[in-house]
């Protein structure tokens, strides 16, 4: 027996106030091989008012007795460690080795860059006759997406966890599976009544009802843009806070002293990765116009490289992408990319060969893309990658800047001290030089539309705070 049809509130497993159900996709199928039940707003009351009813004794506890219930919780999330890397495969197509290795890998990952953050945190410092102190905002409602499950529900929990408050998850209704094993985690920790609870549903019926209640005091969104001013929006009458990690497309700067085979190669691979759906994903490649055809060459060999196929099957690297709707997007986008005159590369519309079911995408590179192109300018969510041409440095910082977007960027060459230069003129929260590993201790959020709030380690934790001046403690 399963969990499926029921939410995590108040420390147990309860069924919805009113039955209603969604089902989930398999997307290398297409096919429903579970469902969840959907909540609504009956059901977001009863969430919320046990996370006020556990802050009061909460919010109170020690930094240790908190470091002590992340590390069970670390412990049970290894215990589940292949389950949820088995949901992750099914839930959105990820290849099993890489739901193992990034996906499942990631909540182990925050878990532990978040433990070791609180372990170093100081939540009072002295400024004259005053103390400053750093306390839990309150109930905060959690809000995650499909394309990092395990990433983004940790990333939010464990540190609200870490500041002392008490959560309720809605995780995406299209990949929720992982989300429900993580609330069995949660439980089997031993997690306190009320501190952590979990609601599922879709954007409005839940999400937007977080977002307005009353008694949340913060609201932590992944997901859209166009999702995040909603929620935003649904936030502002009650004045709570708002954090939110949003979409992006982001440039990946290859100057001319770059070792063009390594930095074109790793370009295509970092794009393409988690099926390109990842916000922050290198998805536009400036380079230097005098070597666009060989940049094409390169990057039209590594693209054919990519072996699409079923999440079960071995030797593949790209599944499915999440969904139809995702899927008719992508192609839509694909074909704009043609009809305004890109140099289809590689790839095109329509399923890649011998693959006539699931929401299966040919890896696609387009070339001699400019920059008021749609390719260029909206976040395609698939492996689909724009090559850009530049004319010099400067022309390149312009270029990469001029978006509505400033989640990340990259820039590859192998003089440090230029590629630090160009770093700083770069407008986006996170700039990666000559691709490094994933470090969970980076804050990650965004510039412009792809955001507002830092995540990650004690980044993280701080957005979960208020300040409080006591003048005069002296």
């Amino acid at each position: 027996m399963n969990n499926h049809l029921q939410f995590f509130i108040d420390g147990s497993w309860v069924d919805p106030v009113t039955p209603r159900t969604i089902d989930v996709i398999d997307p290398s199928t297409e096919e429903a091989y579970t469902a969840i039940s959907a909540g609504a707003a009956a059901d977001v009351d009863k969430a919320v008012r046990a996370a006020k009813s556990a802050f009061a004794s909460f919010s109170l506890t020690s930094k240790e007795e908190r470091l002590a219930l992340l590390k069970r919780i670390l412990e049970c999330y290894n215990d589940r460690f292949e389950d949820i890397a088995q949901a992750v495969s099914q839930e959105m197509g990820a290849p099993l080795p890489f739901a193992r290795d990034s996906q499942a890998w990631a909540g182990r990952g925050h878990m532990e860059a978040t433990i070791a953050a609180l372990e170093g945190y100081t939540f009072s410092e002295e400024r004259g006759s005053t103390t400053v102190i750093k306390e839990p905002i309150g109930v905060c409602a959690l809000i995650t997406p499909w394309n990092w499950p395990l990433n983004q529900i940790v990333c939010k929990v464990a540190p609200a966890i870490a500041a002392g408050c008490t959560v309720v998850l809605k995780p995406s209704e299209i990949a929720p599976i992982s989300g429900i094993i993580f609330a069995e985690v949660m439980a089997a920790a031993g997690t306190p009544k009320g501190v952590f609870n979990l609601v599922n549903g879709t954007g409005p019926d839940v999400g937007q009802v977080m977002a307005g209640h009353p008694d949340v005091d913060m609201v932590s969104f992944t997901g859209s843009t166009r999702a995040g001013i909603m929620v935003a929006k649904t936030a502002a009458d009650t004045v709570k806070r708002v954090a939110q990690e949003l979409g992006g497309k982001s440039a990946n700067i290859i100057l001319p002293d770059a070792d063009f085979e390594t930095a074109v190669t790793k370009g295509v691979q970092g794009c393409f990765s988690n099926t390109g759906q990842s916000c922050d994903a290198p998805t536009r490649m400036l380079v230097p116009a005098d070597r666009h055809e060989e940049v094409l060459a390169i990057a039209r060999k590594a693209a054919e490289a990519f072996r699409t196929g079923s999440p079960k099957a071995d030797g593949i690297d790209l599944g499915p992408v999440v969904s139809q709707i995702q899927y008719d997007k992508i192609q839509r986008l694909i074909e704009s990319g043609i009809s305004e005159g890109a140099t289809l590369v590689t790839g095109g519309p329509g399923r890649p060969e011998g693959l006539n079911r699931g929401y299966y995408i040919r890896p696609t590179v387009f070339g001699n893309v400019t920059p008021d192109m749609t390719i260029s300018r909206e976040e395609i969510f698939g492996p689909v990658l724009s090559i850009i041409s530049y004319k010099d440095e400067e022309d390149a910082v312009r270029i990469a800047n001029d978006t509505v977007y400033g989640l990340a960027a990259y820039v590859q060459s192998t003089n440090i001290e230029r590629a630090r230069a160009v770093a700083k003129r770069m407008r986006a929260g996170s700039v990666y030089l000559n691709y490094p590993a994933w470090d969970t201790f980076a804050p990650f959020g965004g510039y412009k539309q792809s955001g507002n709030g830092r995540e990650y380690a004690d980044w993280a934790i701080h957005d979960f705070l208020e300040i409080k001046g006591i003048v005069g403690w002296a």
